[in-house]
Parts: structure tokens; C-alpha cells; sequence
């Protein structure tokens, strides 16, 4: 499990730490993984060319620090200070390392700029996790020449200018090649649009005992823990039955897509229950699906139905015992009254923005807080499609999925999405985990679907028994 924690939290691990530790202990942990990764990412280190932002915070003594590191393996290092109230221990040991700082010889921005100039990296220790998002003066000047020289940029902790516990960028931000940081992940490494700008996150253990955490990403062994696997005495019926209600006369392909999901997950039968002719359509492709109402375990409900949506029924079986997916159309059979616990919505943003009444482009900019809002509001889990998946429990708890490729981004992958949870809820998942897992099989079965390339939707179904079978296998 990758675990993110607030700041909040991250602070109290290490002022509880540090109090048990010789004075710069923890700051010597955190330099030293950062001079290594940052090696690592140059290949080289003797003679590269190092260029240290380095703010008041911690993070700019760790910047320093790790630059005094890199100069005694004969990196040339250059620190350019942001503030008068740089780290002073931080500062002499790269001077006494043979690092340097750079001065404007009275040139202002442009001299500092000249030092940017045909570096192999430039270290981002321009604000710690406690900083407010946004850039400004000479860090946001050198932020944006180094982004205009090209240069790759090695952030410390976190981009400077990102929300540290929301993943918002409300404001200008760095974006980075590569994130070190130091205990646990924060949240902004996980959700985007900040998750993003991290570029690939390498974290460095410094020893901290941390709380649970914030927001949580299954990895393929809790993915594994957590698959409704059959025994020898399974049949069809205790696998788990799925009713699907989906397509319509306008979109008979979305009930199609859907049971492909459906049927690529744990359950032994699915129902599908809708109009003759995409009846037929849903048969013709998969002869095994058994048409008409009856016993299930779990509903899905939505993909495709346009105006064919019966929103009295809809409203009767989110009544009922069984569990209940939403997606699409079944949306607009969602109110905030009653008792929603058993039940998964699986909106993007455009139709997250529709129940909440907020435009589109805010959720875009504020995913998790709108995901958790939705999540209290209706008393429901909500996952929120998008290049980083949220998964809002009523409870509060947080996951994110974070191993989608761009190419997933295809017509009816939602409906495979679907259809995959759904049988995950019939198969015995509890909401929460159903989304958690049924996105990261989505994720995995698109890339193994692609390859690189562009995909289908189909293509992406046709592959989820295979990436279920790869993570199930691996040891």
C-alpha cells in the first residue's frame, strides 16, 4: 500500500522523532537519500553541473546540504540563495565542500539567470510542505528560465508552488523530472493535477512513525489480498449474480461494452435486463448472459440508458438491500436523502459537477475535495474518473488509483469500468474496495491493451481476465 499523509501529520512523526535523535540527525538522513537520488538521475556526478534553489525552509537545507554531498563526488555546485534567512549549517558545509553561491554582480534576475544556463540539474529547495501554493519574485523568474533552458528540475519533497495536502495548483508551480521526498508520500504526490508536476516520485525512509494515513493507492499486492477469488465448492450463484441495466435504443453498444466488464470480473452469472433488441445485441455477443429480472447479488445501472432512464425503479432498488452502481445516467436518480452506504457512483468530472452544482473546471482543479463533499453529501462512495482515479468514502477514507495510461482516455472505457465493479460488488466487495480494486484492473488491462498505442474500449475489456490473472500469479 502507498501511503500520503497530511502535513499535519508528517510534522508530528518528526518533531517526535527529532526528539529522540542527535540535533541534524534527520536532516542528514533526508540529504543524504536526496544527493543519492540526485545522482542517480544525472548518471554521473563528477563534473555535472549542479544548480540549487535553496528557500528559508528546511527544504532549502536540505537542497544545500545535499549539494555539499554532490560537490565532494566532484559535482560543480552553485547554490542561489531566495531568501535572507537561508540555512546556515546547510550553506558553510557546501562552501567548505568547494560548492559556491551565485551573485547577480549587480545584473539582477539575468545574472542569476546565466547560472541556469547549461546546467545538468537544477534542485528545487524553494519551499517546504509547509509553504502557500504559488510562486513568487525571483523563484517564480527562475522557476520559468529554467523550464525555458530546458533544464530537468529535481524538487525536493514536492514542486514548490503545489498544495501540499489538496493537490490543487491554484497557482504558478515548478514541475519536476523527479520528487524526492523524505517519510511518507504527501497527498500532492498522489492526486492530481500536482501529481503531475512530480514528475516519478522516489521516497527516502528517514525513520518516522507515522499515523493512518490520509489518502491511500493499492499496489498489486493489496489489489491481489482483495480479489473475491473462488474455492472448490463455488458455484455460479455463490460467485456472485450481477443485474445490469444498460443501453438503450440511442447507445446499445454501451450495454455491450458493460457486460464485457462485467463478465471479464469474479461473478459466476450476469442478468441483463433492458429492451429486447439490445437484449439481443448483448447475447449476440456474449451468449452466456441470461436476459430478463431475477435474483442478483448487486446492480449496475446507467452506461447508456439516455432518456430511457426509469428513475422510479432506479430509486426502488437503491432502496433495497442489494448494492448499487451508478454510472452515467443512473446519476440523475441520485438524491441526498436516504440511506446510501451500499452504494458506488462512478462519475467524471463533468457529472460530478452536475450533482454538486459546481462548474466542471473547478472540480478538475479541486478533485479531492469534491469527490469527499460528494461523498458526505449523498452518503455514497464516489469514484471519480479522471487521469488520477479518487475514491471518496462516506467514512472519509481516500484512495487513489494511480496506474492509468493516457490512452485509457477512449470512448466506453467508462462502461467497462462499470460493468468491472459492478461484479466486484456482486462478488462480495464492500463499495470502498470494489472501486479500489476494479480501478486498478481497468488501469492494468488498458496498458496491457495498448502496449503504447492507441485503444478501444473492447480492447481494454478483453484484457482485463489477463491482468487479473498477472496479479493474482505474482509472487
Amino acid at each position: 500500500m502507498r501511503r500520503a499523509h497530511t502535513v499535519e501529520q508528517v510534522r508530528a512523526a518528526e518533531a517526535e522523532l527529532m526528539a529522540k535523535l542527535p540535533a541534524g540527525t534527520l536532516m542528514d538522513r533526508a540529504a543524504t537519500g536526496l544527493a543519492v537520488a540526485i545522482s542517480n538521475f544525472l548518471g554521473c556526478t563528477y563534473g555535472a553541473r549542479v544548480v540549487l534553489l535553496a528557500g528559508s525552509g528546511d527544504n532549502g537545507g536540505d537542497a544545500l546540504y545535499a549539494g555539499a554531498k554532490l560537490a565532494r563526488r566532484g559535482a560543480q555546485v552553485t547554490a542561489v540563495l531566495l531568501s535572507e534567512k537561508y540555512h546556515q549549517e546547510g550553506l558553510e558545509a557546501l562552501l567548505a565542500a568547494g560548492g559556491r553561491v551565485a551573485s547577480d554582480n549587480g545584473e539582477g534576475e539575468p545574472g542569476f539567470e546565466r547560472v541556469i544556463v547549461g546546467a545538468d540539474v537544477v534542485v528545487d529547495g524553494i519551499v517546504g510542505i509547509g509553504g502557500r501554493p504559488g510562486l513568487r519574485g525571483r523563484a517564480s523568474a527562475l522557476a520559468r528560465a529554467t523550464e525555458e533552458h530546458g533544464v530537468p528540475i529535481v524538487a525536493v519533497d514536492m514542486p514548490s508552488g503545489v498544495d501540499v495536502d489538496t493537490g490543487e495548483t491554484p497557482a504558478e508551480y515548478v514541475k519536476a523530472a523527479l520528487t524526492v521526498t523524505f517519510g511518507t508520500h504527501k497527498i500532492c504526490h498522489l492526486i492530481d493535477p500536482a501529481a503531475e508536476a512530480c514528475g516519478p516520485v522516489h521516497l527516502v525512509d528517514i525513520g518516522l512513525d507515522l499515523p493512518p494515513a490520509a489518502v491511500e493507492s493499492l499496489q498489486t499486492a493489496d489489489v491481489r489480498n482483495l480479489y473475491p477469488t473462488p474455492t472448490g465448492e463455488s458455484d455460479k450463484y455463490s460467485r456472485g449474480v450481477l443485474g445490469l441495466m444498460a443501453g438503450s435504443a440511442q447507445y446499445p453498444g454501451a450495454a455491450v461494452i458493460a457486460t464485457s466488464g462485467a463478465l471479464a470480473g469474479p461473478i459466476g452469472m450476469l442478468r441483463y435486463v433492458g429492451p429486447d433488441a439490445v437484449a439481443a445485441a448483448v447475447r449476440a455477443e456474449h451468449p452466456e448472459v441470461v436476459a430478463g429480472e431475477g435474483r442478483v447479488q448487486a446492480w449496475a445501472i446507467g452506461s447508456g440508458l439516455g432518456d430511457e432512464l426509469d428513475q422510479g425503479k432506479v430509486k426502488e432498488l437503491l432502496d433495497a438491500e442489494e448494492p448499487v452502481l451508478l454510472d452515467a445516467d443512473g446519476l440523475k436518480a441520485l438524491d441526498d436523502a436516504g440511506d446510501h452506504v451500499g452504494v458506488l457512483i462512478t462519475p467524471h468530472a463533468g457529472e460530478l459537477a452536475r450533482l454538486l452544482g459546481v462548474e466542471r473546471s473547478v472540480v478538475e482543479a479541486e478533485r479531492l475535495e469534491h469527490a469527499r463533499r460528494a461523498a458526505e453529501r449523498f452518503d455514497v462512495t464516489v469514484l471519480l474518473k479522471g487521469s488520477t482515479t479518487v475514491i471518496a468514502a462516506p467514512d472519509g477514507r481516500v484512495r487513489v488509483n494511480t496506474n492509468a495510461g493516457a490512452w485509457l482516455a477512449t470512448a466506453g472505457a467508462g462502461d467497462v469500468l462499470a460493468g468491472l465493479c459492478g461484479a466486484l460488488l456482486a462478488a462480495g466487495l464492500n463499495p470502498f474496495d470494489a472501486a479500489s480494486v476494479g480501478a486498478y484492473l481497468h488501469a492494468a488491462a488498458a496498458n496491457l491493451a495498448s502496449n503504447g498505442g492507441p485503444i478501444t474500449a473492447m480492447q481494454v475489456a478483453a484484457h482485463v481476465a489477463e491482468a487479473t490473472r498477472q496479479v493474482l500469479l505474482e509472487e
